[in-house]
């Protein structure tokens, strides 16, 4: 017999049982420890946008099943693209906020969402989490709900359920078993090849050199890390008129303190001193980009500490996927190429689960064949056959 409950805090929760759901190596954006981060440091919780409501299923004392989940007031921070909803609805005088969020704040990267510990039945446990997240957004007032970046599994047996599971794009580069840089090169065409070389050129025409700081070098001194990524951080947020401090500076204190093991820093450095730094997160098979900031201007500077550095360093240690973060078309250009990420909604007014139904079956269906158009034109690099170097 399972129990349901609702947790209000992560850390009412021992990390070892949470933990113990998910794979901490491959997916850390779910663990106890970046999720206590975020309510540690206070970037969720009390006074913000994210109201913690976990749901948890038990067998007695011990934890079998669990999803991060969120009361919101607007969409900030959640990259759930769903502005045209609210505010559609908001013109009708149609309810659309609250809204109960399945996800990571301020992460939209694609990822297991319903954590099960192993022996126990997906097929069970997830139908009894939804359910638990429609009980709870009735109980809240809630109309709208939404499993954000979820795999594509998790998408399929939602919309079983009767949710609705809509895709959308994201530019990340994969490796084909690639020698070397030369080799990934050799699938563009010469005037595009041409151009990346001079940009991949530029930081040693400038005096700038840039490296890679990992786990163990950032836990031997996380406080002073943490507050030049902050520093990073803010000098890319503070130059946007659309900026917003999701992240303070006690969120990279407390995860580099406590979790250090995935976290790597591209550092960028002129004249000994660091002027640009990109904050990536590993796994053995994936490279995350998360945030990135320049203390001084230069141009192919952002390219370089952003995408051409970390390519190079996913083709050495044989890294299969490189997620650059969300967005970012200019992606394309340099070898990154549109993939789908997955969501599933649920909606308990009527006035809006009628027509978004037939909005999403039509946007999935234009979605779905722009990406077939696209993977058959294949219009950023060469046909295989005819790239050089490549077998």
């Amino acid at each position: 017999m399972l129990t349901r409950k609702i947790v209000g805090s992560i850390v009412e929760i021992p990390v070892q049982s949470w933990d113990r759901l998910c794979d901490v190596l491959h997916n850390p954006f779910v663990t106890h420890r970046w999720l206590a981060a975020l309510e540690t440091s206070g970037c969720v919780g009390v006074g913000t946008d994210w109201q913690p409501r976990h749901l948890t299923l038990w067998r007695g004392a011990e934890l079998v099943a669990a999803a991060p989940a969120y009361l919101k007031a607007s969409s900030e921070g959640d990259f759930s693209r769903d502005w045209g909803w609210a505010d559609a609805a908001l013109r009708a005088r149609i309810p659309y906020y609250p809204k109960l969020v399945i996800g990571v704040p301020f992460t939209p990267v694609t990822g297991q969402r319903f954590l099960v510990q192993p022996g126990e039945l997906m097929e069970v446990c997830m139908p009894a989490l939804l359910d638990m997240a429609s009980a709870l957004a009735r109980d809240e007032r809630c109309t709208v709900l939404q499993v954000l970046y979820c795999r594509a599994i998790e998408a399929r047996a939602a919309d079983a359920l009767g949710w609705l599971g809509r895709i959308e794009f994201q530019y990340h580069w994969r490796n084909q078993h690639y020698r070397d840089l030369d080799q990934f090169l050799s699938r563009f065409d010469s005037k595009r090849r041409n151009q990346l070389r001079r940009e991949m050129r530029a930081p040693a025409t400038q005096g700038i050199t840039l490296d890679t700081v990992r786990g163990d070098e950032i836990a031997r001194d996380p406080q002073s890390w943490a507050r030049l990524i902050y520093r990073l951080y803010r000098s890319t947020i503070d130059k946007l008129t659309w900026g917003r401090h999701y992240l303070n500076q006690a969120f990279y204190e407390h995860l580099f303190t406590h979790f250090p093991q995935p976290l790597e820093i591209v550092v960028a450095r002129r004249g000994g001193n660091v002027i640009a730094g990109a904050f990536n997160v590993a796994t053995p098979t994936h490279l995350y980009g998360r945030y990135w900031g320049c203390l001084e201007e230069h141009r192919y500077l952002h390219f370089n500490v952003c995408l051409y550095h970390s390519i190079d360093e996913c083709i050495r240690r044989g890294i299969e996927v490189f997620e650059g973060g969300a967005g970012g078309e200019h992606k394309l250009m340099r070898g990154f190429e549109p993939v789908e990420t997955y969501s599933a909604h649920a909606f308990l007014d009527p006035r809006l689960e009628t027509p978004l139904r037939q909005y999403i079956a039509d946007e999935t269906e234009a979605r779905q064949r722009a990406l077939a158009d696209w993977q058959a034109r294949s219009p950023i690099f060469k046909r295989p056959a005819d790239a050089v170097g490549m077998r």
